[in-house]
C-alpha cells in the first residue's frame, strides 16, 4: 500500500514514516518546512518520496494525492499561542489546506482519510474525563480550525463517500520533537531547560494537568484508523487515559535526571485550559486501539533520546535539534 502523510517531516508525522518504512509500505511526504525539519527524516529520505510543497496550493495537493491508497494528514501549523497571534495564518494552513487535501482526495477515490484533531476542540469543560459525545467549546482560534477540519470530514464522508477518520491527540510527545521553537510543546521545553541547567518555565501554578501521550500510541492509533471497519465518519480520543500535573512532571523529570532544577512561574496563558483527560474506550472498541507505552515509560525514553543528541553537543543554550 502507498500512503501520503501531509507534515511528514514534522514531529509526529516523521514518526509515522519511519514506522510505515519498517512494514515496508511505500510513504510519499509533502512538507513546506515551515514547522517540519529535514533532520527528522535524513535517515529515510532516501527511501521516501519528498514532495516539498504546501498544502495551500490545490494544485500541489492534487499532484500529492495522485497513485496513493491513504492520506495521513498530520500537517498544520501548531499551537494555541500561535494561533491567538495570527488567526488568519493559522486558519489559511489548517482548514484551507485541509479542504484542499480532502477535494483532491475525493476526485482520486482515496481509499481512506485520516485526519490529525486535537483534544483542544473541547475546551475547559468541567466534566472529565473527556469522552467524544461531550459538547465542544474551542477557546482559540487554533481549536476552531480543527473542530472545522472535523465538520468538513463528516460532510466529506456522508456526502460524497470518502472514508474520513478524526484522531483527537491529547499532548502528545516523544523523540523528534522540536524543544527550540517559541510554540515548543511543554515536555521538550522542559527536557531542554533542565538539561542545560536552566529553569524551565511553567505557565500558572503548574496545576494544571494534562493526558500525556507517548508517540508510540499515536502512531499505532494513525495506521489502526486507516483500517479498522468501524471507524469511518467517526473521531476518537488518542491518549493514555490518565492525567498528571505540570508540578508532577516536573517531579518526574528531576528523578529521572537526577537534579533539583526548580521551575520560575509566570502568569497563565490565554486560551490555555486547565484540564485535559481523555476517555478512550471509544478508540479502544472501534480502533482496537490500546496504547502499549505508558507517561512514565514514555517520559524516561524521551528524556534518553533529547539526553543522547545533547550529549553529542556543547550548547550554550540546550539542544539545538
Amino acid at each position: 500500500m502507498k500512503y501520503l502523510i501531509t507534515g511528514g517531516a514534522g514531529f509526529i508525522g516523521s514518526n509515522i514514516a519511519h514506522q510505515l518504512l519498517s512494514r515496508g509500505e511505500e510513504v510519499r511526504i509533502i512538507d513546506n518546512f515551515s514547522t517540519g525539519r529535514r533532520i527528522n527524516i535524513d535517515d529515510i529520505e532516501n527511501k521516501v518520496e519528498l514532495l516539498d510543497g504546501d498544502i495551500r496550493d490545490f494544485w500541489t495537493v492534487k499532484d500529492a494525492v495522485e497513485g496513493v491508497d491513504y492520506v495521513l494528514h498530520q500537517a498544520a501549523l501548531p499551537s494555541v499561542p500561535r494561533s491567538i497571534e495570527n488567526p488568519l495564518t493559522s486558519n489559511s494552513v489548517n482548514v484551507d489546506g485541509t479542504l484542499n487535501l480532502l477535494e483532491a482526495s475525493r476526485q482520486a477515490g482515496i481509499k481512506r482519510f485520516v485526519m490529525a484533531s486535537s483534544s483542544s476542540v473541547y475546551g475547559d469543560t468541567e466534566e472529565l474525563p473527556k469522552h467524544e459525545e461531550m459538547w465542544t467549546d474551542p477557546l482559540s482560534p487554533y481549536a476552531v480550525t480543527k473542530l472545522t477540519n472535523e465538520k468538513y470530514c463528516k460532510v466529506f464522508y456522508e456526502l460524497y463517500g470518502l472514508e474520513t477518520v478524526c484522531l483527537r491527540y491529547f499532548n502528545i510527545f516523544g523523540p523528534r520533537q522540536d524543544p527550540k521553537s517559541e510554540y515548543a510543546a511543554v515536555i521538550p521545553k522542559f527536557i531542554n531547560a533542565m538539561l542545560a541547567g536552566k529553569q524551565p518555565v511553567v505557565f500558572g501554578d503548574g496545576e494544571q494537568s494534562r493526558d500525556f501521550t507517548f508517540i508510540d500510541n499515536a502512531v499505532q492509533a494513525n495506521l489502526l484508523a486507516t483500517t479498522a471497519a468501524d471507524a469511518p465518519g467517526k473521531y476518537f480520543n488518542v491518549a493514555c487515559g490518565a492525567r498528571f500535573t505540570l508540578n508532577e512532571l516536573l517531579d518526574m523529570l528531576r528523578s529521572i535526571l537526577d537534579c533539583n532544577i526548580q521551575a520560575k512561574y509566570t502568569p497563565p496563558r490565554r486560551g490555555d485550559i486547565l484540564h485535559s483527560y481523555a476517555d478512550i474506550k471509544r478508540a479502544r472498541k472501534d480502533l482496537g486501539y490500546d496504547p502499549k507505552i505508558m507517561f512514565e515509560e514514555g517520559l524516561k525514553k524521551t528524556v534518553k533520546w533529547f539526553s543522547a543528541i545533547f550529549n553529542s553537543q556543547t550548547p550554550a543554550g540546550g539542544i539545538n535539534i
